[in-house]
């Protein structure tokens, strides 16, 4: 029998419990405050828009030093029948370093059986693998040089949000795309869509960044990786990183509360061989007006 996606969704609730438990101290398991509950009120009614994917972050001690590295976590809807996203960063790595250990990290999880809970076994990995790569980051220059070449991944982030008006919002946005060195847009209005594209880890840290302290009507809708051996730079899509607005429906009222246009914003999707974004985003198939 098929594995629902309600199923999946109890199961990451389970997981996240035993997380919890395993680790209990403030600022351990970093966790939106409305993560559980969404899931919870989704299960409970079983209908309507799925809730956002669930993602948290866990800060662990490695070695005697007790180094800092962080697990980023973000689960698909159907987790655990599909690959979670994880992602582990330290501040102590050189970028080269951490690449090798994700690469690493990504190898043992696809190793593990399809279909099982793979988080705490990806925490325990983790604390068992890291050190090597945290001791090997006082190598030399010279010898950085000489390590085996790593492919570089590029991934590009679909963010929807149920409306972007703030003026200190949008230069949050901008401000933060450009220090990570990543392309995209972000189109202003309602609704408010968000693509960034570049290395993994910026964007993982661009969706830190914007998301928290506490964003409520945010979600990140698609998540797509590309592998290279060449430069990340002729996967991208966008040139640079655009302020995106279209022709509003309806007026500009004290609130600003209207609607973009759509269409444009599917034109200039398929013009950017994205398309195929439109119906993951609103649950809808886009198509353009006739001539």
């Amino acid at each position: 029998m098929a594995v629902t996606v309600k199923e999946c969704l109890e199961l990451q609730l389970l997981e996240v419990e035993m997380l919890l438990s395993m680790f209990p101290k403030r600022g351990e398991l970093s966790l939106d405050e409305d993560a559980v509950p969404s899931i919870q009120r989704y299960l409970r009614s079983a209908a309507g828009a799925l809730p956002p994917q669930l993602e948290y972050r866990i800060a662990l001690d490695v070695g005697e030093a007790k180094a800092k590295v962080e697990l980023q976590v973000l689960l698909p809807h159907m987790y655990p029948q599909v690959a979670p996203q994880l992602f582990a960063r330290s501040d102590a790595l050189h970028r080269q370093q951490q690449l090798q250990l994700n690469t690493r990290l990504a190898s043992h999880i696809s190793s593990l059986d399809s279909g099982d809970l793979c988080v705490c076994e990806a925490v325990q990995w983790v604390k068992d693998n890291s050190l090597p790569f945290l001791e090997s980051s006082e190598t030399s220059s010279e010898c950085a040089s000489k390590e085996v070449r790593v492919k570089e991944m590029l991934r590009r982030m679909w963010i929807y949000s149920h409306h972007i008006y703030r003026q200190e919002l949008r230069k949050k946005i901008f401000d933060s795309a450009k220090k990570l060195n990543l392309t995209g847009f972000c189109l202003t209005g309602k609704p408010g869509v968000i693509c960034v594209e570049g290395l993994q880890e910026n964007c993982e840290e661009f969706w830190r960044v914007i998301r928290y302290p506490n964003w409520k009507h945010i979600s990140c809708k698609h998540v797509e990786n590309i592998e290279t051996e060449g430069s990340i730079d002729n996967l991208r899509l966008f040139h640079g990183f655009e302020d995106l607005q279209f022709e509003a429906h309806g007026d500009y009222g004290l609130r600003n509360d209207y609607h973009m246009d759509l269409g444009q914003f599917l034109e200039f999707l398929k013009q950017h061989q994205s398309g195929h974004v439109f119906q993951i985003l609103f649950g809808i198939e886009g198509k353009l007006a006739e001539n």
